[in-house]
C-alpha cells in the first residue's frame, strides 16, 4: 500500500502556535521534507521530534519530488514542511503536491500558520473578497503585467516583501496603482509585530527615511467598483456610438445585440441608440 504526504503547517514565528496534531503527525511519519534542514532542526529539536528530514527546496524540486513520490510508492509517509507557514503556498510544495496527484498518491494537509491570512485579518481592509500575489516576479516585463492587471484588481491585495526590496516596490505601487490604503504588516506573531495601517504614499515617505527591517505583507485596498464602473463609462462616452458598435461588431455581435450593449454600456434606452443611428 502506497503511503501519504501529510502538509505540515509550521508556526510563523510564535512556536506556540504549532498544533499538537503537527507535532503528532511530524513524529509518526518515515520522512520530513524540509525546505530548509538547519532551520528546521531548531523546531524539531523544540518538540523532541527524532525522525529523519531531507532537504526539498526551490532548486531541487523537481528531482527530489520524483524521489519523495518513490519513497510513498514504496509505503513510506512523508511530511511536508517550510521554514515557516503552510506548505504549498509561494512555495516549492506545489510542484510535489501536483506529482502525488499525478502518482494517485493521497495527501492531506494539517491546517495551521499562513501569514498572508493573518495579515489580511489584521488589516482592517475588506476580507470577503482578496487575491494573494506573494512576491512580485524579478522580471521587469512579467512584474509590468502584473501591477497592469493588478491596477483593475477590485478584491483586497495581498503581497510579500523582502526588507530590501520594500521602498522599490512601494514606489511600482504608487505608479502603477495610484495612491490606496494599505496595511503594513511585519514580524507577525513574533515579539516585536508591527501592524501599519497607512496608505501607499505615507509608507513610501516613512521608509524612504527609516530603513526597513523583518519580513512584510503588504495588504493593498482594492480598487472600488464603483470607481471601475465610473471610469469605464467615461471610456466609453470617449467614443463615437459608431467607434463603440463597431467595438462590439468586430467581436461578431449582430447588430442588434451590439446595440443593446452599447445602450446599456452609456446608461441610455436602445431606442435612442437606434434613432441616432437611423439618423445618420
Amino acid at each position: 500500500m502506497a503511503g501519504m504526504l501529510y502538509l505540515c503547517a509550521t508556526p510563523i514565528g510564535n512556536l506556540g502556535d504549532m498544533t499538537p496534531r503537527a507535532v503528532e503527525t511530524l513524529r509518526s511519519v518515515d520522512l520530513i521534507a524540509a525546505e530548509d534542514t538547519r532551520n528546521s532542526i531548531k523546531l524539531l529539536n523544540h518538540f523532541d521530534i527524532r525522525t529523519s528530514m531531507t532537504s526539498y527546496h526551490e532548486y531541487n524540486k523537481v528531482e527530489k519530488a520524483d524521489y519523495l513520490v518513490e519513497q510513498m510508492r514504496q509505503g513510506r509517509n512523508v511530511a511536508l514542511i517550510t521554514d515557516a507557514g503552510t506548505p504549498a503556498i509561494s512555495d516549492p510544495g506545489e510542484v510535489l503536491v501536483a506529482k502525488c496527484h499525478e502518482a494517485g498518491i493521497p495527501v492531506t494537509s494539517l491546517p495551521g500558520a499562513a501569514a498572508c491570512i493573518t495579515a489580511l485579518t489584521l488589516s482592517g481592509l475588506g476580507t470577503r473578497r482578496f487575491c494573494f500575489e506573494a512576491f512580485l516576479p524579478a522580471d521587469k516585463k512579467e512584474k509590468a503585467e502584473i501591477l497592469e492587471e493588478l491596477k483593475e484588481e477590485s478584491r483586497t491585495i495581498i503581497l510579500y516583501e523582502a526588507p530590501h526590496h520594500l521602498v522599490r516596490t512601494l514606489r511600482e505601487l504608487l505608479e502603477a496603482l495610484g495612491d490606496r490604503r494599505l496595511t503594513l504588516c511585519r514580524e507577525l506573531t513574533k515579539k516585536f509585530e508591527t501592524v501599519l495601517p497607512t496608505t501607499i504614499a505615507g509608507a513610501l515617505v516613512l521608509y524612504e527615511t527609516e530603513e526597513p527591517r523583518g519580513e512584510y505583507v503588504l495588504v493593498v485596498e482594492g480598487k472600488s467598483l464603483s470607481r471601475k464602473k465610473e471610469e469605464q463609462k467615461a471610456a466609453w462616452q470617449s467614443m463615437s456610438i459608431e467607434e463603440h458598435m463597431a467595438y462590439y461588431e468586430k467581436d461578431g455581435l449582430d447588430e442588434k445585440t451590439a446595440m443593446k450593449q452599447v445602450a446599456k454600456d452609456r446608461g441610455v434606452s436602445k431606442r435612442e441608440i437606434y434613432q441616432y443611428l437611423l439618423a445618420k
